[in-house]
């Protein structure tokens, strides 16, 4: 093994061979603190409005009207999208609810492609007995999703998590 005999160009120029500190070694972190240096007041916080229960109580109505659609046989030109954002929304959702220890983007992600091999599922098992129907098809999905979602209540009930 030689010694390198000279350092690179990049290696040269970092400040630390002069005692500077590096770029990332100087960033701060910025905390609120209450009392600011600048001798003004500081503001109080201002309460913000979450939108997310408001939303989830309009997401439950869309999906329960699309369950009501299917099962009453209606011939609304509303009643494909709305079934077919239950039949996404209602395993997504109780696959979220178990698995609240992971980050938001990941828990959708994971619950949402939960989903998706959960409708598969029902409807690969339906065909495979030549038992298909769009009614039966949601009726298979909403007992599932109410399932895992009654598991996982169960499961905080009991202390588990």
């Amino acid at each position: 093994m030689t010694a390198r005999t000279g350092l690179r160009d990049i290696e040269a120029r970092h400040p630390a061979l002069r005692g500077e500190k590096s770029a990332m070694q100087t960033i701060r972190i910025r905390t609120g603190s209450s009392d600011p240096s600048d001798g003004t007041e500081a503001e109080p916080p201002v309460p913000r409005r979450d939108l997310s229960p408001l939303l989830a109580g309009a997401a439950t109505a869309v999906a329960v009207c699309g369950a009501l659609l299917v099962f009453t046989g209606s011939a609304s030109p509303l009643r494909g999208p709305l079934t077919l954002f239950f039949l996404l929304a209602a395993p997504a959702a109780a696959i979220a609810a178990a698995l609240r220890g992971l980050d938001p983007f990941g828990r959708t992600v994971a619950a949402v492609a939960g989903a998706i091999v959960m409708n598969m599922l029902v409807a690969q098992g339906m065909l495979a007995v030549h038992r298909w129907s769009v009614r039966g098809g949601v009726a298979a999905v909403t007992v599932i999703s109410a399932l895992v979602f009654l598991l996982v209540l169960l499961r905080r009930w009991r202390g588990r998590t």
